[in-house]
């Protein structure tokens, strides 16, 4: 192999390998970011992906959606802290939060809170966010809790065609 020949192959190498490094490590960072949405009962009795069930760890950062239990809010009287109980179906989750709970926020209501799993059913929440409206909830919530399924609203506005 000639020399100019060599030193070409070389530095297509070297590119190849600075390209996957980066998009390696782009990878990398954008996993350290990534919060699945579970369910309470999906947290506790995992949640179907594909062929595989997946249960979360403890450890694991992840979104949780549900309704909060009535009688469950508990408030700490020295500082902001305050523990609830979500529920969907099934099993109850038990959410802790530090920090000023949104205006909407209220027994019954559907909320949604991002956290780290730290037993099997408790959550250590760092933002809790509560639903706008009395109809609204995340469409995966909605098919668990009532059967429903999200459409589009460009599909549930649509006028039926009229033939004749």
């Amino acid at each position: 192999m000639n020399p100019r020949r060599q030193k070409r192959l070389m530095v297509v190498s070297a590119i190849v390998l600075v390209i996957g490094a980066a998009i390696g490590l782009m990878l990398y960072a954008l996993s350290q970011n990534i919060d699945l949405f579970y369910t309470p009962s999906e947290v506790i009795e995992g949640k179907q992906i594909g062929q595989a069930l997946e249960i979360p760890k403890v450890g694991q950062r992840l979104r949780i959606g549900g309704m909060v239990v009535p009688g469950s809010v508990k408030r700490d009287e020295d500082s902001l802290a305050v523990s609830f109980d979500l529920i969907d179906t099934g099993p109850i989750v038990t959410v802790s939060y530090q920090g000023l709970l949104p205006d909407l926020f209220r027994e019954g209501q559907g909320i949604v809170a991002t956290g780290v799993l730290t037993a099997e059913n408790h959550i250590e929440a760092h933002e809790v966010l509560a639903k706008h409206d009395e109809e609204y909830m995340p469409p995966e919530l909605a098919e668990k809790m009532k059967g429903i399924k999200h459409v589009k609203p460009s599909e549930a506005y649509s006028t039926p065609k009229v033939s004749g």
